[in-house]
């Protein structure tokens, strides 16, 4: 088992990387650096790597609209090499309410975007050959016809540290989550509930296994909640509240919620519904 928490956005980087720091002395394993639409989450992880020394730094998550594949693998490659081989690549999709809303691009082929970065990514790292894929939303080159003809295959400069870096996957449907037990390294999964979690993606993991590079080691899943130490169990329950309000009614319009769509899987259609 590993430990990890989530930067909070409240204190800034600086105020951030020292309780990381303290709690990477007290054990903590990964920190995992959100970007959603605040500063952005590289900076930070830049600056943890200069102030840590063994805690794993994690992307979650970066988004694959805002960036390109290759900027991708290239980000992941520096922070990597800062680091001296303790990055994550944490991808998601996001939603529409960002990715249209914020970054000014359509929602589109959410699934077909994270396979063809997650492959890019690697194909990248590797560094065998100079890079050249040809996917559904990513053709690289870009052919002839679609820009001014003078695109030629490219190979990252610097070598990277690693030739793999380990990337997690944000998922939360049946689809995308048995896509993410078939290529990623882990899983990032938001409101996790033990006892509903096997009826609620059980059947997408079986299936994304099934399809699994058998060299590739098993599925690493980051299962995380709110934590409170104290007294009064109802005080801490009205803190978490908020939180858990602003994803289930506020993150995307009403039928793009994912997160609303998974608490109505675990049984609270009523709750969600409100």
């Amino acid at each position: 088992m590993k430990i990890s928490t989530l930067m909070s956005y409240a204190q800034g980087y600086v105020g951030a990387t020292k309780e990381i720091v303290e709690m990477e002395k007290a054990g903590l394993d990964v920190v995992w650096v959100p970007e959603a639409y605040s500063f952005d989450g590289v900076s930070a992880m830049g600056y943890i790597a200069a102030k840590t020394e063994k805690v794993t730094i994690a992307s979650g998550i970066l988004n694959v609209y805002s960036r390109t594949p290759a900027l991708m693998a290239m980000t992941a490659a520096g922070i990597d090499a800062l680091s001296e081989g303790r990055c994550m690549l944490g991808l998601g999709a996001s939603g529409p309410q960002v990715i249209e809303g914020f970054h000014g691009v359509p929602y589109d082929a959410p699934m077909t975007r994270l396979r063809e970065t997650i492959e890019i990514c690697r194909n990248v790292w590797l560094r065998d050959d100079k890079l050249q894929y040809q996917g559904k939303k990513y053709q690289i080159p870009l052919p002839p016809e679609e820009g001014t003809g003078l695109g030629k295959p490219l190979k990252i400069i610097n070598h990277p540290y690693r030739e793999e870096i380990p990337i997690a996957l944000a998922t939360l449907g049946e689809k995308s989550v048995e896509m993410t037990a078939e290529l990623a390294d882990a899983w990032l999964p938001a409101f996790y509930m033990a006892e509903g979690a096997n009826a609620v993606w059980g059947e997408a993991l079986k299936k994304g296994n099934a399809k699994r590079d058998p060299g590739r080691p098993p599925l690493d899943i980051y299962a995380g909640g709110a934590v409170a130490i104290g007294d009064g169990l109802e005080s801490y329950r009205d803190m978490s509240r908020s939180g858990i309000a602003l994803y289930v009614g506020g993150m995307g319009a009403k039928e793009k919620n994912f997160y609303n769509q998974v608490f109505r899987k675990y049984g609270y259609e009523e709750e969600a519904e409100a």
